[in-house]
């Protein structure tokens, strides 16, 4: 698993109290909405002192963009969960159907992290680093093709949003129901691309998701 994006440091000490602290945020949000979170609530729970805090974190929505990074990774890593030529409209990675099952046991949390529509620290962060992958590996598959920006952009709007969606219970479906809808509407958009407008997700033109 990567680190937390905004660790920055080796040293061991650091990354222990970052923990500590990143745990005892996720599990304030797990009875309350983040924004009625408090730093004292937080070094509270996790047994250091304020000023060790702000040694760490501006405040508290860093800590939360820190606190989203572990899934965040899983989140990108689970879309792209494939070599060659990615699984058809019908099987969907495995690991994204995990991925949606580990967020449905704790609901509470994501949806104080990820607001509906996608917003919040989990949103913004899900959504760049979707974005950037998707458009990472567009360009490294297919470099001569033109549009990348326009799907990279499309890829992570429809997971981040219909996941922000699922948790505030807009969206009703068990986590592999889910993945399958993802996954199906994911292929879509990449068969549909700005360069091959007349392809479907199972027809010409159809090539691995980026």
């Amino acid at each position: 698993m990567s680190p937390a994006v905004t660790d920055g440091s080796a040293d061991p000490r650091t990354a222990r109290t970052r923990a500590k602290l990143r745990a005892a945020l996720l599990a304030a949000c797990e009875h309350r909405p983040l924004e009625q979170v408090s730093v004292a609530q937080v070094v509270r729970g996790a047994g250091v002192g304020r000023a060790t805090f702000y040694l760490h974190y501006d405040d508290l929505h860093a800590l939360a963009v820190d606190a989203c990074a572990e899934v965040v990774t899983e989140a990108v890593d689970a879309l792209h969960a494939w070599d060659g030529a990615p699984p058809g409209p019908d099987a969907p990675p495995a690991p994204l159907a995990a991925l949606l099952a580990s967020v449905h046991t704790r609901a509470p949390v994501y949806r104080s992290l990820l607001r509906e529509g996608g917003g919040g620290p989990l949103g913004g962060l899900l959504h760049r680093e979707l974005r950037r992958r998707s458009l990472d590996e567009l360009t490294a598959r297919r470099p001569a093709e033109t549009g990348h920006d326009l799907t990279a952009s499309a890829v992570a709007g429809i997971f981040t949003g219909v996941l922000a969606d699922w948790v505030h219970g807009q969206v009703t479906a068990e986590p592999e129901q889910l993945a399958g809808r993802i996954w199906r509407m994911l292929l879509a958009v990449h068969a549909t691309r700005p360069s091959h407008p007349e392809s479907a997700v199972t027809g010409p033109g159809t090539s691995p998701l980026g």
